[in-house]
């Protein structure tokens, strides 16, 4: 099979090697979609994967293609989103079901093979049946998805909240969209400049350009989805008195507060929160089967955030867009087996 490995920082190839095997309990997936993840600029260019070689990619979805155990044959053939997350199921959180917050995780894409490839091994487990009305590009969009809905499950999102987003990625304005669907009144989108601003409206929401915490309205809510030091501050400044501060963004480097956004923090009594990742708990309901029923239901369309599609053998081709922001992107997606 075909897939881009990870040879060492900054080193991947794209190289003909085996299918993976299969044991008891798991499945092949021949992949279809698979997206690209910032996190995955970092592995690929300047952090790496935390063994080599790695084939990169955790948002993805295909059909399963075999199984390594004749009582799961059932599931050849089916289309399905995989939760890329592999719990040890042995922790005191994995006991509590909170498997996102497992202590001794295993991960496809980074830990060990993922999706950039025509065929990659998961557990039966990790995988969602899905409807055929649900395109293969849109359910490898399922994780984002996923996430953006669990920030807004533990924010706390109310009823008439005035809520803000900083960052213009795929999963910021996902997690607007949610917000809507969990009562907010209004929701505002901030970014840095026009170039994200007909997408945004084009999903519903507001927009507004901050370049400095000192532009910023007054919100209820604000979920900072950047991950810098400034739009931390940004985000502690926006908030109400009484208001909820939600951190998501993935840090590139060291995020320091100073005094005064510490005593801003203290002052406005505010409550500071952190998401990570989704809930899943196989078929049992979660933030992944919520998802599933929000695009099956066009509840939350997600194809118009995919700005950018590649086919398999052009996948460096949007790496490289995205690590050097050629042109302004959202989603880019790339598919597999066609």
């Amino acid at each position: 099979m075909k897939a881009y490995v990870l040879h060492a920082v900054n080193d991947l190839h794209y190289d003909e090697i085996n299918i993976p095997e299969c044991p008891k309990g798991w499945a092949i997936i021949k992949v279809k979609a698979a997206g690209i993840c910032s996190s995955d600029i970092a592995r690929v260019f300047t952090k790496g994967t935390y063994h080599f070689p790695t084939i990169p990619g955790h948002e993805f979805s295909g059909e399963v293609y075999s199984v390594g155990d004749e009582k799961d044959a059932v599931f050849v053939g089916k289309k399905v989103g995989v939760f890329p997350l592999i719990p040890c199921r042995e922790c005191p959180q994995c006991a509590e079901k909170h498997y996102e917050m497992c202590a001794n995780y295993d991960y496809v894409g980074s830990r060990r093979d993922g999706g950039y490839a025509e065929y990659v091994a998961v557990p039966i487990w990790n995988l969602l049946e899905l409807p055929e009305t649900i395109s293969f590009t849109s359910a490898a969009m399922l994780e984002p998805l996923s996430v953006a809905l669990h920030a807004i499950k533990i924010g706390g999102v109310k009823k008439n909240d005035n809520v803000a987003i900083i960052g213009t990625g795929m999963i910021g304005i996902s997690t607007g969209q949610w917000a809507y669907k969990f009562g907010a009144r209004k929701v505002t989108v901030i970014g840095r400049n026009e170039t994200k601003r007909e997408l945004v409206e084009k999903c519903g929401l507001e927009y507004a350009i901050c370049s400095n915490k000192d532009e910023i309205s007054q919100y209820d809510f604000v979920l900072e989805a950047v991950g810098t030091p400034s739009a931390v501050e940004m985000a502690v400044s926006g908030a109400i008195p009484g208001g909820t501060v939600l951190l998501m963004g993935n840090p590139s480097g060291d995020i320091n507060f100073s005094q005064d956004l510490y005593w801003r923090i203290l002052r406005k009594q505010l409550v500071l929160k952190g998401t990570w990742n989704s809930a899943y708990d196989g078929t049992n309901s979660s933030d992944w089967t919520e998802a599933v029923a929000a695009i099956a239901n066009n509840e939350i369309n997600v194809e118009p955030l995919i700005s950018h599609v590649f086919k398999q053998d052009n996948l460096m081709d949007g790496l490289k867009l995205m690590q050097e922001h050629a042109e302004p992107y959202c989603k880019v997606m790339t598919t597999w087996n066609n």
